[in-house]
């Protein structure tokens, strides 16, 4: 994945035990889900368009979410993080992370860089778990 605002890795797994995996290695990382978005079943109810499986996590963690929120209110614009688990026309599987880096850097903050890399890097750790 070539793209400054996120990172990603494809998988050897199915779509529903990518969602699974994603979902319990953010839980090690202090990381709910607290949105979970069927972009393929909406495109599919709305515009009748089929397309692959598609799916985005909106993933926080209730205290780093609140150290930024203290830091900066209108922060909320930019969280939570989005997780983006999609199957492609050939049924890979990718799983691809917002960075929080390229977002948070446009608060420019000291103490919203530094947790923007902290979130990196829990978000690094449950990459390397799938």
């Amino acid at each position: 994945m070539d793209i400054k605002y996120g990172f990603g890795k494809t998988v050897e797994l199915t779509f529903d035990q990518a969602i699974e995996r994603v979902t319990q290695a953010l839980q090690a990382e202090g990381f709910g889900v607290l949105a979970d978005i069927d972009v393929a079943g909406a495109m599919k109810k709305k515009l009748n368009q089929d397309m692959p499986p598609y799916r985005i996590l909106g993933a926080c963690n209730p205290p780093l979410a609140h150290r930024a929120l203290t830091a900066e209110p209108s922060i909320g614009l930019l969280l939570p993080c989005n997780v983006v688990v999609r199957q492609d026309d050939t049924g890979k599987v990718h799983v691809e992370f917002m960075d929080p880096n390229a977002v948070l850097d446009l608060v420019n903050k000291p103490e919203i860089t530094q947790l923007a890399s902290e979130v990196r890097q829990r978000l690094e750790r449950v990459m390397q778990a799938l």
